[in-house]
């Protein structure tokens, strides 16, 4: 198994967190005062959704971790966070 260092990118909008090919270990989202969503994407604004969540109004925070190695984003790791005050930390590497 082979291991590398794990980073973090922190979002409260839309964001490239790393762009080129990375592996998306999980995240952490808190939701803000408003119903919101957490999107992550592989290929930028439209690619291919790896993640997506619905957040509740002025909700608990949770995590979400991905099993194994994580998800592979092959072009960049992308995501979109609506709501607000709605915030995205993501793990990757």
């Amino acid at each position: 198994m082979m291991q590398t260092d794990v980073k973090a990118g922190y979002v409260s909008a839309t964001a490239t967190v790393f762009n080129d090919r990375t592996r998306c270990k999980g995240v952490f989202v808190t939701p803000g005062s408003a119903t919101g969503t957490v999107v992550i994407r592989d290929g930028g604004a439209s690619g291919t959704t790896i993640f997506s969540t619905t957040t509740l109004a002025s909700g608990t925070p949770f995590a979400v971790t991905f099993p194994g190695e994580g998800v592979l984003c092959a072009t960049s790791l992308h995501v979109t966070v609506s709501g607000t005050a709605t915030t995205a930390v993501v793990f990757y590497g």
